[in-house]
This record gives structure tokens, sequence and C-alpha cells, in this order.
């Protein structure tokens, strides 16, 4: 693909809305430098010069949707607190629909807090209890997603374990948007072995590809068509999941599409320099997904994907890709 190609394919993804279900995070960067070590214990001293804040795991999803796509939606839960409220004006203010957000009370809305100093990250801190949802709570994201439905092009399912999804409501899920005839896409977590059904297309990166299917790790090869290993693992979880493509993210080595009746493809990194690899995954499967809903096939999908990756993993925090950051980089 070259730019011309794909500035002839953008208006195709700016008419599609897409429905975003996953667990929802706040993410905190907190930015400063380090000129000392603490005299209290031999740790670095961040002098604090400011503080950012940007939506995390599903809500990053959607937000690298809402520069290509007409309309994005969300569906999740947050708690009903000071964090819940900032996430949700952050994703409104992006033109992200917010109405499927359901608030509990005995939620904690998760946050990550970042500190980076001088572009290094120093340290992360999580803020997380995770629960499983409330029968009550499962049942209204099953209404918000029968209403929401017919509205959208294709639902993206982001499970980053942190309790939102049961097999019960992925199994719903699946029949549902399966019924629709909608593209249903997932990042699936394998500390939460979930069975999927339906699916257009699946995204581990490639330890969660192993883990899920359930063979030990071992070291990539280069290039990754011929990783053995790698390949084997392709085959039982296409076994596993049946889905039409399974697109495993490599990291600095691209990524390896897997279809039913495909040779794998592989698309290496387009990266030029790695500041942060924070959200890449969700660009990934956000752009493979919007393009896929447009009819793209899904070699030049991964194309799209793997080069807006490669923008996003060149910026520092959970960042995101424009449309002319796209272009520029099929330029190289």
């Amino acid at each position: 693909m070259n730019r011309a190609a794909v500035r002839d394919l953008l208006p195709a993804l700016a008419q599609k809305r897409i429905l975003v279900v996953g667990d929802l995070i706040l993410d905190e960067f907190v930015w400063g430098k380090v000129s000392r070590i603490s005299p209290e214990a031999p740790v670095p001293v961040v002098e604090v010069s400011s503080e950012s804040y940007f939506p995390g795991g599903a809500a990053n999803v959607a937000r690298n949707l809402r520069a290509f796509a007409r309309e994005v939606f969300v569906l999740g839960v947050t708690g009903d607190c000071q964090h819940a409220r900032l996430l949700k004006s952050l994703l409104a203010g992006d033109g992200i629909r917010t109405d499927a957000i359901q608030s509990d009370p005995a939620y904690q809305t998760i946050v990550k807090t970042r500190i980076i100093a001088r572009q290094q990250h120093v340290v992360r801190i999580d803020r997380e209890k995770p629960v499983p949802l409330r029968p009550e709570h499962s049942a209204a994201a099953l209404r918000h997603l029968e209403a929401l439905l017919p509205e959208v092009d294709a639902v993206i399912v982001e499970d980053y374990g942190k309790g939102l999804l049961s097999q019960n409501l992925v199994d719903s899920i699946c029949d549902m948007t399966y019924r629709a005839g909608k593209i249903l896409a997932v990042d699936p977590n394998p500390k939460n072995p979930l069975q999927w059904r339906h699916l257009s297309v699946i995204k581990p990166n490639r330890s969660e590809a192993f883990a899920s299917a359930g063979l030990p790790a071992s070291e990539p090869v280069d290039p990754p068509s011929e990783d053995p290993q790698l390949l084997a693992v392709g085959r039982s979880l296409m076994e596993k999941w049946a889905p039409e493509n399974l697109l495993v993210t490599l990291g600095e080595q691209g990524v390896l599409l897997f279809g039913k009746d495909s040779v794998p493809y592989h698309a290496p990194t387009r990266a030029r320099e790695v500041f942060d690899v924070s959200g890449a995954g969700d660009t990934v499967i956000a752009l493979f997904t919007l393009a896929l809903s447009a009819g793209i096939p899904a070699h030049q999908a991964a194309e799209l994907a793997n080069h807006a990756s490669g923008v996003v993993v060149g910026k520092l925090g959970t960042a995101t890709v424009s449309p002319e950051e796209l272009l520029a980089s099929f330029d190289s």
C-alpha cells in the first residue's frame, strides 16, 4: 500500500460507527525530573512539573477510533467518583458516546498512574479492585448492546481482566452480534480464559498467544512467518477460537496475520523510534477492525493497523494517531 491508496480508503473509514465494550481505565501521567536520590531510601526523587490524564484500556481503543470513524460508542462500568467523572468527561470531549457507561458506587474506577522523569518511565501505580459485574449491570449492558447494534458496523471487545467480562456475558455478546450480522473483534486476556465464537478477528500479542494456546514461550525467529513455534501457536488458536482472522502483534517484529484460507501474512514494524509501547495494541485492534468494517481486505487492514501502531509507539503517553500521521507514515 502507498499514501495514495490509503488516502482513498479514509473516506470509507469515516462513515463507520463502532461500539467498544470492555474494561475502562483512567491513565494518569505525572511528568517531572530526577535531580537527586532520596536520603530516606535508595530511590529517585521526582520533582513534578505537570500531570495529564487520558482514557485508557477499552476507552483508549475508542479514542483511537474517533480520529477516523464517524461515531464511536463505549460500553462499560466505572465507579461513581471524581476519576469516573473525569474519564467520561475526557471521552465526551473527544466526541465519544458515553450513554452506555454505567456508574456503580461499589465499583472502584481503575486508575493507572505512570511517573515519567525526563522521558524515562520510573514507576507505575495501579489503583484497582477487580470485582465481578453485578447481575443487574450485566443485564443493563445487554440492553445497551441490543439498542446499539442496529446503529453500529462493528463491535470491539477489549478484555483487560478487570472483572467486566464473564462467560455468560461474552456468550450473549457473541450471539447477539452474530445474529445482527456485525463484525466482532476481540482483544483477549489469557488470565481471564473465555470461550469465544463468531469472531471476525481476535488479537493477542505474542506472549498472550502462547499462553492462550497453552504452549511454552520461545525466542522469536526472524522472519516470524518462518518461526515454527509461533506458527504452531497460530494453528492451535485458529482451531481453538475458529476466527476468520487471528492477528498476533509482535512488538519490534510487527504483526502476523493468520486467516482461514490463506498463508500467514507478516507486516514488519513501521516504527522509526520506540518511546512508549503503552496502548499500541489498542491502536492495532481499533484500526484493523475499522478497516474490516469498511470492506478492506484483511492483509491491507493489517498494514494500516501496523503503520498506525508504528506512529503511536514513537510518542510518550497513551497516544493516538491522526489520519495525517497515518498518511505520512506511508511516505517512508
